[in-house]
């Protein structure tokens, strides 16, 4: 039926294509099973973020918790005013807020990324 210059078709196949390929288990797996290699992962995924955590908290007590000292040790820093408000006021009660705020944001962020190559390590096949 075919017409006389139109090729014929022709079905290729794999000489391989009764045999079943197995598969290395994923990440996500051993997560699940929780064998040995899902458990150092998992490790992994927690030390990155309590060093992060640790991180962050070292930038905080470095921060705020040296403005006490240096108040302590420069006296002048305790008498001067800025706008008619004192510094440590100024400090204490205006500036550490958006400080805070930029911290929480940093922490945020850096914590979704650590969690996100984590996602991707374990999506990957």
């Amino acid at each position: 039926m075919t017409e006389a210059g139109a090729p014929r078709r022709v079905r290729v196949s794999s000489p391989r294509a009764g045999t079943v390929r197995r598969r290395r288990p994923s990440v996500s797996s051993e997560i699940d099973a929780q064998t040995e290699l899902g458990e150092v992962y998992v490790r992994s995924l927690v030390r990155t973020q309590l060093r992060l955590a640790v991180e962050v908290s070292l930038a905080l007590a470095g921060t705020l918790g040296l403005l006490p000292v240096l108040f302590a040790l420069v006296p002048a820093s305790r008498t001067l005013r800025v706008a008619g408000v004192p510094l440590p006021w100024l400090l204490l009660g205006v500036v550490v807020y958006p400080f805070l705020v930029a911290l929480g944001w940093l922490y945020v962020r850096r914590a979704e990324r650590n969690e996100r190559a984590f996602s991707d390590l374990v999506d990957r096949r």
